[in-house]
């Protein structure tokens, strides 16, 4: 678990990050980190208190973590968006969504006053669990391992993608090798129209403000390359 970020330096780059606009409703939100077997490295939250987010949102992240990482390779990362349309019925993923359930000792387990701390009751591991819209990312270090994935959850679907890309890259784990997308990377496709998606990876659209700044990543946030 060590080659990920401590937990303090992911609440510190969370609260900074959920302080922009992210396209959303400003919300505060819920981080957590898992390593390359699925093991919870951190949980985190932006409020003063576990109580100033969407309480169900802790494991929603969690989830997301769980789905980047396990649907990411070495050489190609999936972010949650990514799988959307490919889940939807008659997709050519449909059912994903219901694979690796959450474990829910792990999810409900422990002492409350431990929630969203160094200590919280997931830490160590795993979750599971399988998410399919925004708001979930692969890892990837500086000489372009895949050291596991972050999932960030509490705010509308694509504020919750864009705040993930954010926080990956105040992370310093970036180095993707490569995506779906038409940018070669893992951001959210919002190319959906009339409910059909042009790529077959496309992401609802949630609003103007939030599609421009996914759009805007590829000079406001590139990717970093090893």
């Amino acid at each position: 678990m060590s080659n990920l970020p401590k937990q303090e330096d992911v609440t510190s780059a969370l609260k900074n990050i959920v302080s922009q606009d992210n396209g959303g409703f400003g919300l505060n939100m819920w981080a957590t980190l898992v390593n390359r077997d699925g093991e919870v490295t951190s949980v985190s939250f932006s409020g003063e208190n576990r109580g100033d987010q969407w309480p169900g949102s802790r494991v929603i992240s969690a989830q997301k973590a769980n789905t980047a990482n396990a649907f990411s390779l070495p050489g190609l990362a999936l972010s949650t968006a990514n799988l959307f349309t490919a889940t939807q019925p008659s997709g050519s993923l449909f059912g994903l969504q219901h694979s690796n359930p959450v474990d829910t000792s792990v999810a409900y387990g422990g002492d409350n006053e431990l929630i969203g701390t160094q200590n919280d009751p997931m830490v160590g591991k795993k979750i599971g669990g399988v998410n399919v819209f925004g708001g979930g990312v692969a890892l990837y270090n500086e000489q372009g391992e895949l050291v596991g994935a972050l999932g960030v959850s509490g705010d509308s679907s694509c504020a919750d993608h864009n705040i993930a890309w954010k926080l990956r890259t105040a992370l310093k784990l970036d180095f993707i090798p490569g995506g779906i997308s038409s940018d070669g990377d893992d951001n959210i496709v919002n190319d959906i129209e009339n409910g059909v998606s042009k790529s077959g990876w496309g992401h609802p659209e949630c609003t103007p403000k939030s599609k421009e700044i996914a759009e805007n990543f590829k000079t406001s946030h590139p990717i970093s390359k090893k």
